[in-house]
């Protein structure tokens, strides 16, 4: 019998592991073959505290310092750069003026990101403070500090069945039984299933597809320190990976839960939307793919005691957010766990809880 099941193995697992194994012992469920398999692997993660509703900004700013600190940091500067059509100056003014950008003229846009095509670009905006997050090393540091406290992970565990136990649950996976007093519901696209087979009231988790294209650059262009590039209404993003660019159409379209793929109409668009303001044409796509996020009907993260059963734990909902609050996320959901006082406002973490969801007669 363990005293945590966590199912779920992408950053929301992961790093709840961590944090829940300073409490007791824990044991993660994840389905595929390797940890992080679905969102968190596929996710063009950046840091940018002004990003998401209220609530999600306030996870942002409370995990901040151990994103730059904690293990020596995962964050690495990246300027992140809004651009505009002459048609798109009242949505331009709204999306700067909301993500703290400072306008800037078209010649500082070009040395930000020299693709720029000036023939079709009125408006550039520039935030100097975001940052890349290196998702891959996060979420290894969440699983050394998990290992090192005990934590047991089992991956090629699908969940079955669950069922209650005499002091908790007991969950089928992988064909293996596991016993937990508290179970974790990490489960990020499959969230509101698990909840269902607990016998747990579902929140109404919708995942939405989002998918990315990996481009080759013009030989001889090196776009390591270019800016991250978002288009109004976050309609196409670009961000230098690896010698290329990954380019997303900003998709979210609403999906049932599965391995997803990127569909090659909506890459087609979005690459067309992206190519309005560059001057280098697509010519060759490296690598595309796709991944689920995952929202709350209010599009805040869940994170907490189901109102019905408390030794049921919601963290669910990271939607585009899960690695840049994961931090203040999994402490949340910890101190939850433990009794203990959080340094969260009050008011966000009402926001923050399952309890927000609980139908009222």
């Amino acid at each position: 019998m363990q005293d945590f099941l966590i199912i779920g193995g992408g950053i929301a697992g992961i790093s709840a592991a961590a944090r829940l194994s300073g409490l007791g012992s824990v044991t993660l469920l994840e389905a595929e073959e390797s940890l992080a398999y679905h969102a968190s692997g596929r996710s063009a993660a950046m840091f940018l505290e002004s990003y998401g509703n209220t609530v999600v900004r306030a996870l942002n700013s409370a995990s901040a310092d151990y994103l730059r600190h904690a293990h020596g940091g995962v964050l690495s500067p990246r300027p992140m750069m809004l651009l505009g059509a002459a048609d798109e100056a009242e949505g331009f003014a709204a999306q700067a003026a909301d993500m703290g950008l400072e306008r800037i003229t078209l010649d500082e846009a070009a040395a930000r990101w020299p693709l720029l095509d000036r023939s079709h670009t009125a408006h550039a905006a520039l935030r100097e403070d975001t940052c890349d997050l290196d998702t891959d090393l996060f979420i290894q540091n969440f699983l050394r500090e998990a290992r090192a406290a005990g934590a047991k992970v089992v991956t090629r565990a699908r969940v079955e069945a669950i069922s209650r136990a005499p002091s908790g649950w007991q969950v089928r996976a992988g064909g293996q039984d596991h016993e937990g007093r508290v179970l974790v519901n990490a489960a990020g696209a499959w969230a509101d299933q698990v909840a269902g087979l607990a016998g747990v009231a579902p929140i109404g988790i919708q995942p939405y597809r989002r998918s990315m294209a990996r481009i080759a650059l013009p030989e001889g262009m090196d776009p390591s320190g270019w800016a991250f590039v978002d288009g109004v209404g976050d309609r196409w993003y670009a961000k230098p990976d690896a010698g290329a660019l990954i380019v997303s159409p900003g998709d979210e379209d609403p999906m049932e839960p599965h391995d997803a793929w990127a569909d090659d109409m909506v890459l087609a668009e979005g690459l067309a939307r992206y190519q309005d303001f560059s001057t280098a044409p697509v010519e060759r796509m490296i690598a595309n793919w796709a991944g689920l996020r995952s929202f709350a009907p209010d599009r805040a993260l869940v994170i907490g005691r189901d109102a019905g059963a408390p030794d049921f734990l919601w963290m669910a909902g990271q939607g585009g957010y899960g690695f840049q609050t994961a931090a203040a996320a999994s402490e949340l959901l910890a101190q939850t766990a433990g009794g203990a006082t959080t340094t969260l406002d009050p008011e966000i973490v009402a926001a923050l809880s399952p309890a927000r969801f609980a139908k009222t007669n």
